[in-house]
């Protein structure tokens, strides 16, 4: 159901956590009493507001009385405002600007593009650690803005803004430790390398869900643009469709986390070859499409490298072969094994002085196999009584007397012996 335009941050906070609404809850971590709001204040006698305030999709146009919002908001410090109609960066501010111990900040899906962010509006978000602007088509002059103004910065959440490229900040952000910006077009690396320029801390890197093509730098160049990269998420990178680029991926110094799935480079390979290929060209991680790679698991798939590319032409094995080889050695080629359980056998079967060599199915039940023996003896399958003798048994001949019971649960090889004789009334 549609909310009603025009309200304001301060009238759905007053509906959402009344009494009524939001019961008064005692304990750690479990609510805040609000005392009694100034004389005239339209607010209930008292509200019961949690730390973290959830307020998304509430219709929220503007902020409200601003002594009010300090008044019930000194002690908040999450605050979701996400899919509401905030367009204008001031009002924001006057939200943000009583919320002193505000540390996270969700303004996703809010039409923000409106308006321009204004250097002294962005001071009040100056503690905000986590900011997230998904989907609100923030500018880069507006990221700008918001870079130089907050000084403790960790985590940003840029995605769905429809990106092509990345504007360079004049002012490197030194705090950033996550950058999210999945879901835009960033195609080309000369637009992916301007993010080390501006986040030289940077920890963790999302870029799911872009086009990106080819890694075009250097490995020094690459080590230089992202020194602290600890994760990187290639996940659909659409346009990556040589092993280059993974090997690529090498020179971050401090890289041990890597997600590439749906990526075009390995749709041909199965699961297995994919997972195995990717740890042994990728040395030092240490996770893997978020699973751990355990040790043996990691000797297991370089061994396996090995033996994929040793009949492949020297001039397309990888130089990571080579490596491995040094490491390992030449390994002799896995021996092809066929686990499947044998479908037939070839017995003798005994009847009276009569030797037959038959090859009879293993999944058929005794029943059918007396079926399938009645022209070779001559007798009714209610008339004959059949016994079975394992080459390597010592106990001598089992008798087969369950009907329904299937051949091959009596384990017999190819040689083995079935005796057949009439039943004796």
């Amino acid at each position: 159901m549609d909310q009603p335009s025009g309200r304001s941050f301060m009238q759905v906070l007053c509906e959402k956590y009344s009494p009524e609404n939001f019961p008064y809850r005692r304990g750690p971590g479990m609510g805040v009493h609000v005392p009694a709001t100034p004389q005239g204040s339209p607010m209930k006698d008292r509200l019961n507001l949690p730390s973290v305030l959830v307020l998304n999709s509430c219709g929220i146009t503007c902020a409200g009385d601003e002594s009010e919002i300090a008044a019930f908001c000194a002690h908040v410090f999450e605050l979701d405002l996400s899919d509401n109609k905030l367009q204008d960066w001031h009002e924001v501010s006057k939200i943000v600007s009583n919320v002193p111990h505000l540390e996270f900040l969700n303004l996703s899906s809010n039409p923000l593009s409106l308006s321009v962010l204004e250097r002294r509006c962005a001071g009040s978000f100056a503690g905000v650690r986590k900011l997230v602007l998904n989907n609100s088509k923030a500018s880069w002059e507006t990221v700008h803005t918001i870079l130089q103004e907050l000084p403790d910065l960790e985590e940003l959440f840029l995605c769905l803004n429809d990106y092509e490229t990345v504007s360079c900040s004049p002012v490197c952000c030194q705090s950033l430790k996550l950058l999210h910006i999945t879901d835009n077009n960033l195609q080309d690396w000369t637009e992916i390398r301007k993010l080390g320029i501006m986040f030289p801390s940077l920890d963790t890197l999302i870029l799911a869900n872009n086009n990106l093509t080819t890694i075009e730098e250097s490995e020094d160049s690459l080590a230089r643009l992202f020194p602290n990269l600890r994760s990187i998420n290639l996940h659909k990178s659409a346009g990556l469709h040589c092993w280059e680029d993974i090997d690529k991926l090498n020179s971050f110094p401090k890289l041990e986390e890597v997600k590439l799935l749906g990526i075009p480079l390995l749709q041909s390979y199965t699961t297995e070859e994919r997972r195995k290929l990717l740890i042994a060209r990728l040395p030092s991680i240490i996770k893997l499409n978020g699973s751990i790679v355990a040790d043996g698991e990691r000797e297991d798939s370089e061994r396996f490298f090995i033996r994929y590319y040793m009949e492949f032409p020297e001039e397309e094995v990888p130089f990571r072969y080579h490596e491995l080889v040094t490491k390992y050695g030449k390994l002799e080629p896995l021996a092809v094994v066929d686990l499947r359980p044998q479908s037939s056998v070839k017995v003798e079967v005994h009847f009276q002085d009569k030797v037959e060599e038959m090859s009879i199915r293993l999944d058929q039940t005794v029943a059918e196999l007396k079926k399938h023996l009645k022209t070779v003896v001559q007798l009714s399958t209610s008339n004959m009584l059949l016994f079975y003798l394992d080459q390597e048994a010592p106990f001598g001949p089992e008798e087969m007397k369950y009907s329904s019971r299937a051949l091959h649960s009596y384990g017999i090889h190819d040689g083995d012996k079935i005796y057949v004789e009439p039943r004796t009334k």
